[in-house]
């Protein structure tokens, strides 16, 4: 694969658990994502999924092994680059959404645009509303967060997520607390973000209809990556 083509890459990560036993956690993983790849990973709870995610979003430095973001060594970069890589190259959407519920939606969609501050508060205020009329809900903008469906939060959430133009988005378990239609709405927003806008995604999932769907899954068992 063309490395220039990759957005995330990661060669043989090991992490512990030191409490109170020094417990191995992953083992030895390595993996890639090209630019606009819908990757899922799956397996079962306590496979090591979400702390490999955790790793992968730069949260997390306590680890063996390089990671690489649009083909820069982050394990040893400082605090402030971290933050400017999560803020710049990743996006994120959980499986609780995280709203701040004394904000509008709007507001939501547009506060890691504004923690940025490489645009104008018009600007980014402009690319939010973007967002939300893209994702079908431009008519709830002014609303607090508290006062629309769960459905839509998980749709605010993938907007927010989008607002700086993010290279990559990892999500943990994003349609774990929806409906199979409310899932699917989420999906097709995730092929969409893939295929029109040329943006990674690498989603963590237990839905094995949704993994089903992306590019590529990838299993993790025991720590490993199953090859």
């Amino acid at each position: 694969m063309n490395k220039s083509a990759l957005v995330l890459e990661v060669e043989k990560v090991n992490k512990y658990f030191h409490d109170p036993v020094t417990i191995q956690v992953l083992k030895e993983v390595s993996m890639q994502v090209a630019r606009g790849e819908f990757v899922s990973i799956t397996g079962k709870s306590g496979c090591g999924k979400s702390t490999l995610l955790y790793i992968l979003s730069t949260m997390d430095t306590d680890y063996e092994g390089e990671l690489k973001i649009d083909g820069e060594p982050t394990r040893k970069a400082g605090h402030t680059r971290l933050a400017r890589i999560r803020n710049e190259k990743i996006g994120f959407v959980f499986q609780f959404h995280y709203l701040l519920t004394e904000f509008s939606v709007l507001h939501n969609v547009m506060l890691p645009g504004l923690k940025l501050a490489l645009k104008s508060r018009e600007e980014v205020e402009h690319r939010a509303m973007e967002l939300l009329d893209d994702l079908g809900i431009a008519d709830q903008a002014r609303k607090a967060a508290n006062q629309i469906s769960g459905g839509q939060k998980q749709r605010v959430a993938i907007a927010r997520a989008m607002i700086n133009d993010p290279l990559i988005i990892m999500g943990d378990e994003p349609t774990g607390n929806l409906d199979s239609r409310n899932s699917d709405i989420v999906f097709d927003i995730f092929r969409k973000i893939a295929d029109e806008h040329k943006r990674s995604l690498l989603i963590v999932t237990h839905d094995q209809d949704f993994a089903a769907r992306t590019d590529r899954i990838i299993e993790m068992d025991d720590g490993r990556v199953v090859p």
